[in-house]
């Protein structure tokens, strides 16, 4: 009883006075970190990967490309596969893209040009982000693992024994800190999107690992770090690339501890800053050559209405992580506020204070914000040690409450669009996406059942009795959000892609105009564009007086009038379409008079 009750180093003193003197004892530091080795269970390796292929693989597969930016990207993709735009400047229909991104481009069109396996073609591109998003999760899991290994971060050493081990406790950390970025709202969407913003997420949390590990995989963590800094500048992020880089180089010079694991501290130290502020400079002049640096800076016309918006989307993006970390916070706040840092709080820290920073200063928040998640999730983990039983169970039951409800919410959503009952969400539905038909998918059907039924068994383990296990927090919010992802991704698919996606519009196009003619474009989006290259099969040209194409496809003007500045002598207005759940994603169909 004793060792369970003993909380501090100053109370095992109180109790065992002779400690002090003892030479074969040794006290920690004191932490907040109490931890017994039956609490380090690991998480079962197959319910890990379990969890990480159903959230990697739903949204990624069987779904058409949605609007905006998702779709916009494989107008870029198609362009470079295609010889139609230099592999240094892509471009859709000659126009260059805003996003200053190649690398994201280069891997799907690279996709395109193998044809692997015979797949569809939006699959084969959305292969290497399938696996950006992998890598994003590996890395969070092997970053939170290093930096649960420094020497600062290990929990209390109890009397006579059985604290947790450093590297049993170093896994049990890692697997909640992969929770807590699965269960971070904000990832779902925006991390299957074949977007710049993947790769972003994907390099950051390769250096965020880097770092983390590079007292202890010296070689590995230096190759991993400039991989990452080439890969943040090719994927549009270059400044981020610098700050991480020099932010790095710092705080690996003030960690002492880190300097002390090697066995030539000084010269090998000294070897790992240089190299690192060298790689950065090098990542930073690649940018400058590419014409890669953008002052994306923008001000605030309100800075009560952006705070207002800021701290919404901060709260729902992040969530559950972002209350984890501020406890975090406030517990080890003794190691974060040293002359001696703690390099498993300053550097997570210092990413997550830079990532909103920027979230604040530019236009693109949420995808700005989503860099954040690699580095807040470790935090959220190590608030794990410290979370007491009553707020433990607070979590789980707000948790248990809010997931199985939006899961309910799903499935009777789901049940209305296919019988009609109850008839409010029917109605709603039909009110949203006018002409919907809902197509059963019995694979779909099934798999909603399996994640359910998954569901039901966490529930089932969390609420029973079991020993306690440090990540069990976490175990609820990520599974819930798998949950909900893999039933959206399900149940709910054709009426996302039926409302997301821009075939309800390719198909009204279709009705009045031939795939096989060639047609002129005016001032359309790039996104439209690029939905009628890909999924219309349209051979689409710039507009031209030498062109002698019959068909114009131009943008609606404000309330939705033909456009004033085409000549119609030439052309004549035929038909507006627009996007049956999207007014503002509207075409005027065009066709030239006969001379």
């Amino acid at each position: 009883m004793l060792l369970q009750k003993a909380a501090r180093p100053t109370e095992l003193l109180f109790f065992c006075p002779s400690i002090a003197t003892n030479p074969l004892v040794t006290v920690n530091k004191p932490t907040p970190a109490i931890v017994s080795q039956s609490a380090v269970r690991r998480l079962p390796l197959y319910a890990l990967l379990l969890m990480c292929l159903a959230y990697v693989l739903a949204g990624f597969v069987g779904r058409n490309a949605w609007k905006t930016e998702d779709i916009a990207t494989l107008g870029y993709i198609a362009d470079l596969a295609q010889g139609q735009a230099a592999w240094n400047s892509p471009s859709a229909l000659g126009s260059t893209t805003d996003s200053l991104a190649f690398l994201p481009y280069w891997l799907g069109a690279g996709m395109l040009l193998l044809e692997p396996w015979g797949v569809a073609a939006d699959f084969a591109v959305r292969i290497p982000y399938m696996l950006l998003l992998v890598i994003a999760m590996v890395a969070t899991w092997y970053g939170t693992y290093y930096l649960a290994r420094s020497p600062k971060a290990q929990p209390v050493a109890f009397a006579f024994g059985g604290e947790a081990k450093p590297k049993d406790y170093a896994r049990a950390l890692a697997d909640g800190g992969l929770l807590a970025f699965i269960s971070c709202l904000g990832l779902a969407q925006l991390s299957h999107e074949t977007t710049p913003a993947l790769a972003q997420l994907s390099f950051s949390a390769l250096y965020f690992f880097a770092i983390a590990a590079l007292p202890y995989r010296r070689n590995l963590s230096m190759a991993a770090a400039i991989v990452a800094q080439f890969g943040l500048t090719l994927s549009g992020a270059p400044a981020l690339a610098l700050l991480f880089g020099l932010g790095s180089a710092v705080i690996h010079y003030l960690d002492r501890s880190a300097s002390a694991s090697l066995t030539n501290h000084n010269t090998q130290h000294k070897l790992q800053i240089l190299t690192l502020v060298i790689s950065t400079l090098v990542a930073a002049l690649l940018a400058a050559s590419l014409n890669l640096w953008r002052w994306k800076v923008v001000s605030p016309n309100s800075i009560s209405n952006e705070l207002n918006d800021f701290s919404q989307l901060i709260l729902w993006f992040t969530w559950p992580a972002w209350p984890m970390a501020l406890w975090t916070l406030w517990k080890w706040r003794s190691h974060l506020f040293t002359r001696n840092i703690s390099r498993h709080l300053a550097w997570p820290s210092f990413i997550v204070g830079v990532i909103l920073l920027a979230t604040w200063a530019t236009d693109s928040s949420d995808r700005t914000l989503l860099l954040a998640l690699p580095a807040l999730a470790p935090l959220a983990a190590f608030a794990l040690p410290t979370i007491r039983g009553q707020v433990s169970a607070l979590i789980d039951w707000f948790t248990l409450l809010f997931f199985t409800g939006c899961g309910i919410i799903i499935w009777v959503v789901w049940f209305a669009m296919l019988t009609g009952i109850p008839p409010q969400p029917a109605t709603n539905v039909m009110r949203l996406a006018p002409g919907f038909n809902y197509t059963v998918s019995i694979m779909a059907f099934l798999l909603a059942l399996v994640a359910s039924a998954a569901w039901a068994y966490l529930v089932r383990w969390r609420v029973g009795r079991h020993r306690s296990v440090i990540w069990k927090s976490l175990a609820l919010p990520a599974g819930g959000a798998t949950l909900c992802w893999v039933l959206l991704m399900t149940l709910w698919l054709p009426l996302l892609d039926y409302t997301q996606s821009y075939q309800p519009l390719i198909k009204q196009v279709k009705e009045i105009v031939n795939t096989t003619e060639c047609i002129q474009t005016h001032q359309l989006p790039q996104d439209i564009e690029a939905a009628l290259r890909w999924y219309g099969k349209y051979d689409l040209q710039k507009e031209s007086e030498n062109s002698d194409c019959k068909w114009m496809l131009a943008r609606s003007e404000p309330h939705h009038i033909a456009p004033m500045n085409i000549s119609p002598q030439h052309w004549q207005s035929i038909q507006w379409v627009k996007h049956p759940a999207d007014s503002k994603k509207s075409l005027w169909i065009l066709r030239r008079n006969s001379l």
